[in-house]
């Protein structure tokens, strides 16, 4: 059985990784992807302590994010699919719209 500090420590490195991919890359997919990197960190911290705890509700609360996470992703690469379309790019730097 896994200790829940080696658990933390593995969701601690994911949303880390995951919080650096956000603030350093500049294309909408691979930030998408690293949004989705920190989500799951936070749904293996409920399972842990769900598990640690012996209750459920941990782990009822993590497949109610994955739902969030799957309705966030069509959303979000619909948005990218329409602004590629448009600009013919994903970088955000280069994605002005709101410039008149």
């Amino acid at each position: 059985m896994v200790s829940l500090n080696a658990v933390l420590l593995i969701s601690f490195l994911l949303f880390s990784i995951g919080i650096a991919g956000v603030l350093i890359r500049r294309n909408a997919l691979i930030i998408l992807m690293c949004v989705e990197l920190m989500l799951n960190a936070a749904n293996l911290n409920f399972i842990a302590f769900a598990r640690h705890n012996g209750s459920v509700a941990g782990q009822a609360f993590a497949l109610l994010v994955m739902g969030f996470a799957a309705a966030e992703v069509a959303v979000g690469l619909a948005l990218v699919v329409a602004l590629y379309r448009k600009r013919d790019t994903v970088q955000v730097d280069d994605i002005n719209l709101l410039k008149g």
